[in-house]
């Protein structure tokens, strides 16, 4: 019966290509808008693919280095659309309506550049060190006006420039524990400490590679894995000197604290000098005194990882294992440095939050008001004249807006440099040159994919850290991410040639994305220590005047819901309630 079913089956299935007349043309017309719906499905997937920015290019590079690279790009263009949201938050709801609906520039001595300034505001030394003209516009905190509400749309520029603060990092940390959530669902199982031959035989090969360089590198690599196998095996039944091991790894270990806290104390050296600067007039000294701090912080990175590389040829560990400690080096030097970087510029902000002048002071000179009790006429005081109290929040603003950009030009000197006049030197003067330039030293260079990472990440940390205080940091940060693609791009395909040991990258997605969350975590906590601890600034920003900077919802409360939902929201935020539930999200 299972037979003649199966029979039958087949016979309804190819009637009409059996048959004759209608029958059969109406099969052949059936195949063909078949055919016609297959290729169309294929296009339209080929077309989908084509819209996805830089994913041809982003192809191209993995199909000569390997998915192991192209996860750097990967990971790159979707930094991208994270900035652009954050983007978009700052610009349309805290810039634009500021500028459209905000009193204009020079109606307030916050909006005003100071007249003992006004001589050098549009220099290009001082824009490019973000003082002046750009000091006093939209791109800073100081420049937005504490009025409730501003235009004829009623917006709520003080509560707005609140809830974006707070929004760009609620949605960060969403989107980054979605997309871990969704990696570790594809990543498949196994264990490739257990049947180490058999995981190497059938799984090493990475079928992403197209170009010929990279499959023979792959092919020597995965011979010199088996190799390195079965030398380990034969190796792990043999007696090592343990001690001198243990010797050199303690040693390792010692010099690389070393260098991490020679790093600390070094950055918050020149930061307590440039603060010493800043008091005695920075007018009076040159550039390097001027962005001091910023060309430590961006040279620390760039040879801090070398030397650590240089340390760890000590430590004689599996080349897996040195990888993950290279990273953790790398990983704790920039987090030292930028916390170092904060605590110091803490300090600065205590010293400036001291200088306060009395509030009757603040009234009659700063609003151009008198007191309610007075009947006297208002000072006129035109606002370039009138004395300005301390800003800390611009200063942290222009801080991070400093770094970002030093940091952005010097990882372009660094691969213009590095790697394309590298590149051109053994490309010409191998020719001429006593040894083989190509295999020897220098040689091409190879794309460091941690390194890479790293500084991204921690590149993201501080526009989450500073982006509170300077609005404009997302966008700049846009426009790093978008030349960055362009240049790395062509830097590895001009530059670099392919790794010797091509790794795959299914592994390490998620690892990435777990020291983004915990850098995410840890910038979260200077801006909300800033936000509940520190008063704000009295006469610059959206939140002067008040007590604390959160003050901002209790008065939305009070003034435009109904007194229940006050009372609502005050048992909510109960710490009785709030702790139960942080405990239960943990």
């Amino acid at each position: 019966p299972s037979f003649s079913r199966e029979a039958q089956l087949f016979v309804e299935k190819f009637e009409g290509a059996l048959g004759k007349g209608k029958g059969k043309k109406f099969y052949a017309y059936k195949v063909m808008m078949t055919k016609k719906w297959m290729k169309f499905q294929r296009d339209f997937e080929n077309f989908k693919t084509a819209c996805i920015p830089w994913e041809m290019k982003i192809k191209e590079i993995e199909s000569h280095f390997g998915s192991s690279v192209a996860s750097y790009f990967i990971f790159l263009r979707w930094m991208y659309g994270i900035n652009m949201i954050l983007f978009g938050l700052t610009f349309g709801l805290v810039m634009v309506p500021e500028a459209l609906m905000g009193k204009p520039y020079g109606s307030l001595p916050r909006k005003t550049v100071p007249r003992a300034e006004e001589a050098t505001a549009m220099n290009f030394a001082t824009l490019w060190d973000f003082s002046g003209f750009a000091q006093y516009s939209v791109l800073f905190y100081g420049y937005y006006n504490n009025q409730r509400t501003i235009g004829w749309l009623k917006f709520r520029m003080p509560l707005s420039y609140f809830l974006v603060g707070v929004g760009t990092i609620g949605y960060s940390f969403i989107i980054v524990i979605r997309t871990m959530a969704r990696n570790a669902n594809e990543e498949g199982g196994g264990d490739d400490t257990s049947f180490n031959f058999s995981w190497k035989m059938f799984t090493s090969w990475d079928y992403l590679i197209g170009n010929p360089e990279t499959a023979d590198n792959k092919f020597a690599s995965i011979t010199t894995s088996f190799k390195e196998a079965i030398v380990e095996e034969q190796e792990s039944r043999k007696e090592e000197n343990i001690h001198l091991t243990r010797f050199l790894r303690v040693l390792a270990n010692f010099l690389a604290l070393c260098t991490l806290a020679g790093s600390g104390y070094l950055i918050f050296f020149v930061v307590r000098r440039s603060q010493k600067f800043a008091l005695e007039g920075l007018e009076n000294y040159g550039w390097w005194e001027r962005n001091e701090v910023n060309m430590v912080m961006s040279l620390l990175g760039m040879f801090c990882p070398t030397l650590f590389d240089v340390i760890s040829s000590l430590e004689n560990y599996h080349p897996r294992i040195a990888l993950r400690w290279q990273l953790g080096r790398i990983f704790a030097l920039f987090l030292g440095n930028l916390y170092t970087f904060i605590i110091a510029l803490m300090d600065e902000i205590n010293l400036k939050a001291s200088y306060l002048l009395p509030f009757t002071i603040f009234n009659i000179l700063y609003n151009g008001t008198i007191p309610e009790n007075s009947t006297a006429p208002p000072i006129q005081v035109d606002p370039a004249d009138v004395p300005r109290g301390p800003c800390w929040e611009t200063m942290v603003g222009q801080e991070f807006v400093r770094l970002t950009v030093s940091d952005t030009m010097t990882t372009y000197i660094t691969i213009l440099i590095g790697d394309f006049l590298r590149a051109v030197f053994v490309r010409f003067f191998n020719y001429c040159w006593c040894w083989d330039l190509e295999y020897g030293f220098p040689s091409y260079s190879e794309f460091d994919i941690s390194g890479n990472v790293l500084g991204l990440i921690f590149n993201q940390g501080m526009i989450w850290m500073g982006s509170f205080y300077a609005p404009c940091l997302p966008a700049i940060n846009v426009f790093r991410l978008h030349t960055s693609m362009y240049l790395q791009c062509w830097a590895v395909m001009c530059c670099n040639v392919p790794q010797e040991r091509v790794f795959k990258a299914s592994r390490s997605n998620n690892f990435y994305m777990a020291m983004l969350l915990f850098i995410l975590f840890l910038s979260t906590l200077p801006a909300v220590y800033t936000i509940v601890s520190i008063p704000p600034s009295f006469d610059c920003g959206p939140f002067s005047g008040k007590t604390r900077m959160f003050e901002v919802i209790s008065e939305t409360l009070e003034h435009d819901f109904p007194s229940w939902f006050g009372k609502v929201f005050g048992y909510a935020s109960n710490p009785g309630l709030i702790l139960p539930f942080i405990l239960l999200m943990v």
